[in-house]
This record gives C-alpha cells, structure tokens and sequence, in this order.
C-alpha cells in the first residue's frame, strides 16, 4: 500500500474541527475550503505574544540514503505519539517543492500511518506560497532588467550582477543562459536560474519574525554592487513594498492535519542542501504557543538542516530545543558502512558527538522498515547508548502514533529538565572561523580551501560589514563531505568553498561546496513519469 493509497482512504477531518482542537478561535484562522487554512495576522499576533510556551523538539538524520530515512515521518509519527501519551502536541513542517516531487520524491509529506493531509495538495500548490515567493523573486529580476532598460539610474555594474531568476523546477537548462536578446530587449547578459527553495526571498520569508521584519529583510537583499563595487539592493530599486504585496498571504503559516487528525502547521520550503532546511519561524513561534509539544525537523542529516536550525534559526526564534531526535535506520548505516552494519555505525556517531555539543539531550529514533531484523536494531541501540545516548525504535509508517509512543515517552522524560544551549560558533566569529568549526566540530573534517572567485567574495563581504554573518553552507547531502563518495565518517579531508554569497537579506552567507547545485537537474525517469490524473480527478503515483 502507498502514501496516496493510505492518505485517500482517511476522512479528513473539516479545517474548522483541526482548528478549534489546537485552541484557535475564528479569529485565529481562515478556513480555505474544507481541509486547509491560514493562521490570520490577529491569530500570529494573539499566539507570538503568548506567555505560555510548550517544549521545542527538533527532528534530524543522519546522512541519507537517496530515497530518504524518514525524517517527516518520524517528525508526524512523534507528535502523534506524544498525542497518544495524552499530551497536545503538533508537528511543524516544510512545504514539498515541486521540484523534487516530480523529480526525484514523487511527495514529501512523510509516509504511511504518519502523515500531513490532504497529501496531494501539499505537494502541489497547497495554499499557493510557492508561487508567490517565486513571483516576488521575478518581479525584482524584472525590475532590475527594467531600471538596466532605462538607463540604469542606480548605476549597477553589468559585470557584478548578483541576483538570478528562480522557477519551482528541476531544470538543468536553466543553470545558465542569456537574456535580453533582440532589439528593445536588453542589454544582454548572462543570467542563470536558482530553484525556488534556494531562492533568497524563500529564506526571507521563513526567517522573518513580522511583516515589518519581512519588508526589512527584502530592503537588504543586495541584487548588484555598483563600479565602486558598493552593494545595489532591492530597495535601492524600490522593489521592497511591491514584493511583500506579492508575499502578503505567504508569510501566514498553514494549517492542517496529520492522518490522526491532529493539527499541523506546514509552512515554508528552503531545501536543507543549498538553503538553510527549516520550517518557518513564523511557524515555530506560534506552534511553541499553542501546544506541549511542537515538533519541527531539519532537512536532510544533522550536518545541514540540523545544523543551520541549531545555529541560524535558533537566534531569530528566541528559543533553543528542549530535545533533538535524531533519526537513523539500518539501511543508511548499511549504505555508510559498504554492507556493513557495525562499520556504519561511525556515521552515527559523528551525528551523536555533533548534537550533544549544544548541550539539550539527544535520542536516536531507530526507524523500523519491515525488512529490519531484531539483531540488525539491537546493533544501532548498543552503539548509541555506547555513545551516551539512549536509541528507541520507533514504526510510524505503519503503526502511527501507536507505533511512536515508546519514542514519545523518552522525550517527555528527557525533556523534564533545563539543559543549556551552546552553538557551534559564536556570532562574532568572522566568517572563515565560523566555517573552520563547522568543518572541525560538525563534519569531522580538517580544513577549508577557497576558490580564488570565493577569497575575492570573502574579502568583499569583510570590506562591507557582512563578515561576521551566521554560514549556511551548501553541500551536498550523502557525506558528512562536500564529496558524496565519502560514506560514513570520514576524516581529514578539506571543505571545498567554490563560491561564496551574500544573503543580506536572509542575514547569512552561502559557501557553495564541491559539486552541489543550486538548480538540479531531472533524472533519466524522473518521478514526474508515474504521476498522473484520473478523469475523476484523482491524482495517481505521489509516493
């Protein structure tokens, strides 16, 4: 039986019943249609502004395997434990990108008993906050052609454009082109396409605290520099006001439910490689408010999306987890171990040093797949209590909140104490520091090595009062390396920083490493080709 199998067999619970069962009244929240809503700017306002605060628990992996390890469906089996333990508990998730639901995932909403619903909606257009983030990033692209047209009164420095076009698509074609051909059409440039999950305006959005931070941070983002090589930004081009028009019911997070009929709240996408991977802050703020228990992931391994909620989002949240739970299944330590189990582990234990150093308690969720033998889990559990922590096998996609209630009692009652939080890197760190201990202290690696492009970028952004950002590096998922090759828990080995952005906006620098994308590209039999539509209207091949 499939996700979409599983999923349009649940009755949906009305939006209204979800709503009032997470404590919002009609104030709170706009129903669109039946099975999907908006938190209102009163409800974000009444729930931000709350004293009471429920425990914040944050989900990561080791590093995955290509088809994933369940992240989002421990996240949505978790809360749905700690729901069966009689606690009032709601996971807080990103929304799929289109991109990898027709490219690789075929859905992303988590699996079996332990989902988001209605499944086929989130994992297309949902409540349309894609598009709108892909139409604010195109209108200041356009506006930016647009002042060049007209005599370029900003005086940007064709050589020193910065800002790309985006598209919610994998689309290799699009790394690189040229626009403003023709007569009346230029002047021509390169110019080249980011997905929109790495689209700067996309971590605006999910970092942003209110409307009046979302419209600062669009002011900042710079688009060029000028000949003198000062920054040229979005409000310089008076961009800032008609983008936060576009992102005026965007920036409301969504609510809906999981396969339990509990609530959820599903908000925001930056991919967990090339963004920073976390659910928005908006979110995560008002979910804190309206439950015990508000569970959030970081996409892919603790090395990226972990990492960068732990030490970019945690600041703008004002709060730091009470608990990480860190997933890992035999099949990825398999894959990091070449076939071998107990070698594999290594993978794990890196995650395991790399976690405990913010100092909350750690769990490793042991993801039960039906081909997993009681050795095979025994082997995980006896090598993460070696390492300090307790393990806990958990069944969510097939048994649900029941198959999750072992892993839900451990965090309640690891969670009944205070623990202190210490990043990785402190904020005034300079930007090559702060990479140094990620590469030391997250990776397990040695060193960092610049590209002459990025030691030029470095010293630029140093000049200009950006050297002190938090760093979202952008690597690849499948190594603790920016080299996929390097299964399990290599050492020694340098981090390859190609290029190096400046998010003033977002308020961090991108290093871009090895051979990682900002535009993926679509397989040979991409998922796209076992998707399809009844003449009912029923949507067949979402995973």
């Amino acid at each position: 039986m499939t996700n979409l199998d599983i999923a349009q067999q649940v009755r949906l619970r009305p939006i209204d019943d979800i709503a009032c069962s997470a404590g919002l009244s009609e104030e709170d929240f706009e129903p669109l249609g039946r099975t999907k809503g908006k938190l209102t700017d009163a409800g974000i306002q009444r729930l931000t502004s709350g004293t009471k605060t429920g425990k914040l628990i944050l989900v990561s992996a080791v590093n995955p395997t290509p088809a994933g390890e369940g992240k989002t469906t421990v996240s949505v089996g978790l809360a749905q434990g700690l729901c069966q333990l009689g606690k009032r508990a709601i996971p807080a998730l990103r929304e799929p990108a289109l991109g990898p639901v027709f490219g690789v995932k075929g859905g992303a909403t988590g699996g079996g008993y332990s989902q988001v619903l209605p499944m086929e909606d989130i994992n297309l257009f949902f409540t349309g906050d894609f598009p709108a983030i892909t139409s604010a990033h195109n209108l200041l692209s356009a506006m930016l052609d647009a002042s060049l047209h007209a005599g370029n009164p900003v005086g940007m420095d064709l050589r020193s454009i910065w800002w790309p076009r985006t598209v919610d698509m994998n689309d290799r074609a699009l790394r690189e082109i040229v626009v403003g051909l023709g007569t009346g059409n230029g002047p021509a440039r390169g110019e080249r396409f980011v997905i929109t999950p790495a689209s700067e305006v996309m971590a605006v959005l999910c970092l942003a605290r209110s409307r009046a931070s979302l419209k600062e941070r669009l002011q900042r983002i710079i688009v060029a520099l000028d000949s003198q090589g000062a920054p040229i930004t979005a409000g310089s081009l008076g961009a800032a006001g008609s983008m936060g028009a576009l992102l005026k019911d965007a920036i409301r997070p969504n609510l809906a439910q999981t396969v339990e009929g509990g609530p959820a709240l599903i908000h925001g996408g930056p991919f967990g490689n090339v963004a920073h991977g976390c659910s928005s802050v908006l979110a995560t703020r008002c979910g804190i408010h309206m439950t015990d228990y508000l569970v959030t992931e970081g996409g892919f391994g603790s090395d990226l999306g972990g990492e960068k909620f732990l030490n970019i989002v945690t600041p703008q949240l004002g709060k730091t987890p009470d608990a990480i739970v860190l997933v890992a299944t035999v099949r990825a330590l398999r894959h990091h171990g070449a076939g071998d189990l107990v070698a594999g582990c290594a993978n794990l234990g890196q995650h395991i040093r790399h976690l405990r150093s913010y100092g909350p308690p750690v769990v490793v969720a042991v993801n039960k797949f039906a081909d997993d033998t009681i050795e095979d889990l025994k082997v995980i559990e006896d090598y993460a209590l070696a390492q300090g922590v307790e393990a806990v096998v958990a069944d969510p996609w097939m048994s649900g909140g029941k198959g999750c209630v072992d892993l839900a009692a451990k965090v309640v009652s690891v969670t009944s104490e205070t623990s202190e939080f210490h990043g990785v890197y402190h904020a005034d760190d300079d930007i090559e520091t702060k990479l140094q201990k990620l590469v030391t202290r997250v990776y397990g690696g040695k060193g960092v090595t610049y590209s002459r492009a990025a030691e030029k970028r470095l010293k630029w952004a140093t000049d200009h009062g950006y050297g002190k950002l938090p760093v979202c590096v952008a690597k690849t998922q499948m190594s603790l390396s920016d080299d996929a090759r390097l299964v399990g828990a290599p050492s020694g080995f340098d981090l390859h920083v190609r290029e190096l952005q400046v998010s003033a906006g977002a308020g961090f620098v991108v290093a871009v490493c090895g051979d990682i994308m900002l535009m993926p590209g679509m397989g040979k039999t991409p998922a796209a080709m076992r998707i399809d539509i009844t003449d009912e209207g029923v949507i067949t091949g979402l995973n």
